[in-house]
């Protein structure tokens, strides 16, 4: 594995890297609050196949922060991703996304459909939709999250008690989170500080409506392969992920067991779907 930082415009971003220069790009986009280490289980495993670099996203990871007063946004996303590619001078290279991750890789696939040659998802597939029931609400919620003042971050004592607050939160073993949280971690005065932006807690003030979505991914044009976790997270409602899948033109699908991080508990079986041939 190597570290890289990759220069878009108005931002640095940094990642990691695994596999041999020469084989295929494959682009990889973690979760929400994740980081690159999110793919460190399964990226010794693609990195036969593929030279993988996984993305810190911006305000995640070791990636700078928005600019004062803008708020984070899936079309930024898109555009970072494809920035990201830019710069690192890859005219065709595939995408690989988790949860956020694999929202954003499909909507950057949907937006430069010729450049992407295959799309691999875990949990995910379009951005996150406005049903219209929460649209005013969250829309001045968003706009007033903006104009406050940013909170102030927990401070941890040791590494361990960051790893306990994320094993609290995810449910996942100590084991599989170490290394996201290694990376998202700043020493501060007394410890360790969490080094995401907190901005990106905050409501996001407009969200595509579920039909925007859906037109969106009718643009797909590059081979999919979309890993779902079984049983389904609460927010994954399975009629809305069947519509969507329904979208895409060459997508094959696979439910496996185990939660939203398949891709960190079970990543053997998740290599073996992405290097099935089509």
């Amino acid at each position: 594995m190597s570290e890289l930082t990759i220069d878009i415009p108005g931002l640095q971003l940094a990642a990691q890297a695994w596999g041999d220069e020469n084989l295929p790009p494959l682009l990889a986009l973690h979760g929400w609050l994740d980081n690159s280490a999110s793919f460190e289980r399964l990226a010794p495993l693609l990195s036969q196949r593929y030279r993988l670099i996984a993305l810190d996203l911006p305000g995640h990871g070791a990636s700078a922060h928005l600019p004062p007063g803008l708020p984070y946004h899936y079309v930024d996303y898109v555009r970072a991703a494809i920035a990201a590619a830019d710069a690192l001078r890859l005219d065709r290279f595939s995408l690989l996304g988790h949860s956020l991750g694999a929202g954003i890789a499909s909507l950057a696939a949907a937006a430069v459909p010729t450049r992407v040659r295959e799309l691999l998802l875990v949990e995910g597939l379009g951005a996150m939709a406005d049903d219209g029931s929460r649209t005013l609400e969250r829309f001045r919620e968003g706009l007033t999250a903006l104009q406050e003042r940013p909170r102030s971050l927990r401070v941890f004592s040791d590494m361990d008690d960051a790893i306990a607050a994320r094993v609290a939160v995810s449910k996942m073993p100590a084991e599989l989170v170490q290394g996201m949280v290694t990376r998202s971690l700043a020493k501060v005065p007394g410890g360790y500080s969490w080094r995401s932006d907190p901005r990106l807690a905050s409501s996001t003030p407009i969200r595509l409506a579920e039909t925007q979505v859906m037109s969106l991914l009718l643009g797909i044009e590059a081979p999919t392969r979309l890993l779902l976790a079984d049983p389904a997270m609460p927010y994954m409602e399975t009629e809305t992920i069947q519509a969507r899948i329904d979208c895409v033109a060459d997508i094959t699908v696979e439910r496996m067991s185990g939660g939203h991080h398949l891709h960190l508990e079970k990543p053997a079986e998740v290599a073996a779907f992405f290097l099935q041939k089509n």
